[in-house]
């Protein structure tokens, strides 16, 4: 094992026996072996020097790889390394010529060979870090789902989570320290689910809803009352038009500016797991509802509180910008232009003349597209039933 190379060893649950021959190896090699207390306890104590992981590790880890820098590393990971593990950090910080990785069986590939499901047709969902409420997107019926947990208390949230939602019918199936002498594997129904469960485990559920269950697909368009609002709401049929313009695409960052219940921003966050959305929204209250609608959907949003185009000055370049308020203010299409990369979408909707005579002004200079949405609902007159429109919306879409 070359000094310059930092080797990246998946372990699993049944230690040392689990290892191939070129793992073990590299282990036996190494001067400094590296991991969590865990991941060192399932191998042989050597004549290398063996470095637990500090907390936080993420600010920690450069300083630890510059210390031991010219000697040969070896750093355990659970199962396979670059699968929402530490090989991918690795290889982010020193280069892909600078780690070699030797893989496990992930935890995934483990719990679908219990479960008897094919891996291509499973979502991952990793919950490590992160929020229980990232699930919500991928609840939807017949759905499988393995769920990486952030300790024992994760398969609790998650059922806590799936009743909540009115998917309470759903088989959830906790298994614990696979592939180890100690695995256990238990399936109930989310509504029954109870008991204690050890720290290391993988949640596999078989998504069943509920009669009267909702239905919250991650295409755009989702009911109105999905959301907690004020009356400051892109309504769902604007939306899923809007949404259309700015065209979500994996990995991309969404400006919403002027958030007001945030729907623009969630939808097209719950696109995709890696599409990430920016809210700007100058009211406190406005903000606030604006998290809860985020959390409660599932949706990568952050919420920026200030007033636009000033609170825009220092975020991240976006790939699309969505004003659904406060198009007018001085300056206001100017900065969203200005802060798109070539290829980046700008949408504006409008419902007062002041907006819509400021929206045919850029048309008139920079081109796109631009219509006029005039949607009508059916309701009660009287006895029957007639239609009432909706306030018409001008929506102008343009690519830099």
């Amino acid at each position: 094992m070359p000094a310059d190379v930092v080797t990246v060893v998946g372990v699993g649950a049944d230690g040392w026996d689990g290892l191939s021959p070129a793992a073990r190896s590299a282990v036996e090699s190494a001067q400094v072996v590296m991991g969590s207390a865990r991941q060192l306890a399932l191998v042989p104590s050597g004549e290398a020097e063996r470095v637990a992981w500090p907390s936080p590790l993420s600010e920690s880890l450069p300083g630890l790889l510059d210390e031991h820098r010219g000697r040969r590393v070896c750093v355990l990971a659970s199962g396979d390394p670059t699968f929402h593990g530490i090989g991918t950090t690795l290889t982010r910080l020193l280069g892909a010529d600078a780690v070699q990785v030797i893989p496990h069986p992930s935890s995934v590939s483990l719990a679908c060979a219990r479960l008897g499901w094919p891996q291509d047709q499973v979502q991952v969902v990793s919950l490590v870090g992160h929020p229980v409420e990232l699930v919500h997107p991928h609840v939807q019926p017949g759905r499988r789902l393995v769920v990486l947990s952030w300790g024992a208390h994760t398969p609790a949230e998650v059922a806590g989570l799936l009743v909540a939602r009115g998917y309470g019918s759903s088989s959830v199936t906790v298994l614990e320290h696979l592939g180890g002498p100690s695995e256990r594997v238990r399936t109930v129904s989310a509504a029954e689910w109870s008991g204690d469960v050890e720290a290391l485990n993988v949640i596999g559920v078989q998504c069943q809803a509920d009669s009267g269950a909702p239905l919250l697909p991650t295409v755009p368009g989702l009911p109105d009352d999905a959301y907690e609002n004020d009356g400051q709401l892109t309504k769902r049929e604007v939306r899923a038009v809007t949404l259309s313009r700015l065209a979500p695409v994996p990995g991309q960052l969404l400006w919403d500016v002027g958030g007001g219940a945030g729907s623009i921003a969630i939808e097209w966050s719950r696109h995709h797991p890696t599409c990430r959305a920016i809210a700007i929204e100058r009211d406190p209250d406005r903000s606030k509802r604006l998290e809860r609608n985020a959390a409660g959907l599932g949706a990568s949003v952050t919420v920026v509180l200030g007033k636009a185009p000033a609170a825009l000055d220092e975020l991240e370049t976006p790939d699309a910008i969505f004003i659904g308020g406060g198009a007018t203010a001085a300056g206001m299409v100017e900065a969203c232009w200005n802060a798109l990369a070539p290829g980046g979408r700008l949408v504006v909707n409008g419902v007062t003349l002041e907006t819509e005579a400021l929206i045919a002004r850029w048309y008139g200079e920079l081109g796109g597209d631009l219509v006029r949405l005039d949607v009508q609902r059916a309701s009660a007159v009287g006895t029957m039933t007639g239609w009432r429109p909706a306030m018409p919306v001008t929506i102008w879409s343009v690519t830099k």
